[in-house]
C-alpha cells in the first residue's frame, strides 16, 4: 500500500512560460503549506497554471531530475488545477518541488 499526501502547489503565474508568459513584475510567489511524505511514498500536488502538454512534460523532466524521485505523473487540466503525483524513495520538501516547477517557468 502506498501512502499518499496532498499539497496545493500553484505555479508562479497564470500563464506558462512556453505559451504566454507574464512579465516578471506580475508574478508572485505562491503560499504553500508543507506536508512531508513518509519514505517511499507518493505525494500529490495540486498545481495551477499548467496550460499544455509541453508544460506538463517540462515539469515532469524537472521533478524527475530531483534526487530520489522514481516517478512523476501529471493529470493535466489545461488552465485549471492539474494533479502532479511524485513518488520518491525519501520525503521531498514542498519547497524543493516548488523550486523545480518554478525553474520551468
Amino acid at each position: 500500500m502506498t501512502n499518499i499526501s496532498r499539497t496545493m502547489l500553484p505555479m508562479t503565474s497564470a500563464d506558462c512560460a512556453c505559451c504566454a508568459p507574464r512579465p516578471s513584475s506580475q508574478q508572485t510567489a505562491p503560499a504553500v503549506a508543507e506536508t512531508p511524505a513518509p519514505a517511499s511514498a507518493s505525494t500529490i500536488y495540486q498545481v495551477a497554471g499548467l496550460t499544455c502538454g509541453h508544460c506538463a512534460g517540462r515539469v515532469t523532466e524537472e521533478i524527475t531530475a530531483l534526487d530520489g524521485v522514481s516517478e512523476v505523473h501529471i493529470d493535466l487540466v489545461a488552465g485549471g488545477i492539474s494533479t502532479v503525483t511524485v513518488t520518491a524513495d525519501r520525503p521531498l520538501s514542498t519547497a524543493t518541488v516548488r523550486a523545480a516547477i518554478e525553474e520551468v517557468g
